[in-house]
């Protein structure tokens, strides 16, 4: 972590909108007022437009990540999770990884700052929230496959299995593998494939 009794943080600032008629000024604003409030220093900000929060791959995003792991930075400074995270679990992940490299994550609009003891508790509820939710989903879909199986469902067919799809989807959504999902709920990497493509 940054000590902040010293020299001022690095501040890497990450912004985004989803459509190319939005733009990210306000939040953008926002920050560097924040920024300034508090006498940071500003290192760069990375600004990703007209791209949607379920995109794997983000060029503006990639970028800061990259800077993160050469240490450029002490601090990423959002204006709310959503702008950042496609998912619960790309948040742990992104969370979890800045915290290993010494970088301290604030967002802006949910007050929340890892480097105190109230944002890393908080940081902690989230991450055994996320993991608790997808333990949940796992059970569900454990317990589809095996009333598939002994009402004798070939699984893969549409019928009978759509909420087995929905909460397969839902763990995929949240960035888990095929191999993950599978390893997850006890059963085969391919009927998880023909599960995912039963339902358009």
């Amino acid at each position: 972590m940054a000590d902040r009794n010293s020299t001022p943080p690095r501040v890497a600032i990450y912004a985004r909108v989803s459509t190319l008629d939005q733009s990210t000024d306000s939040q953008l604003l926002d920050l560097r007022r924040y920024v300034s409030e508090r006498d940071w220093s500003l290192f760069k900000e990375y600004t990703d437009n007209g791209i949607s929060g379920t995109t794997d791959s983000r060029p503006a995003l990639n970028e800061l990540m990259d800077d993160a792991r050469k240490r450029k930075f002490d601090m990423v400074l959002v204006w709310r999770f959503d702008r950042f995270a496609r998912s619960t679990r790309h948040l742990i992940n992104a969370l979890e990884e800045f915290k290993n490299l010494g970088i301290d994550f604030v967002s802006y609009q949910e007050n929340i700052d890892t480097s105190s003891p109230l944002g890393s508790a908080i940081f902690t509820i989230i991450s055994a929230v996320a993991q608790l939710e997808r333990d949940i989903i796992a059970e569900r879909v454990k317990a589809g496959l095996r009333r598939a199986v002994e009402a004798g469902t070939q699984l893969g067919r549409p019928k009978g299995t759509s909420l087995d799809v929905e909460a397969i989807r839902t763990l995929r959504h949240e960035g888990l593998s095929v191999r993950e999902i599978a390893k997850q709920v006890g059963t085969s990497k391919t009927t998880i494939s023909r599960l995912l493509k039963a339902v358009p």
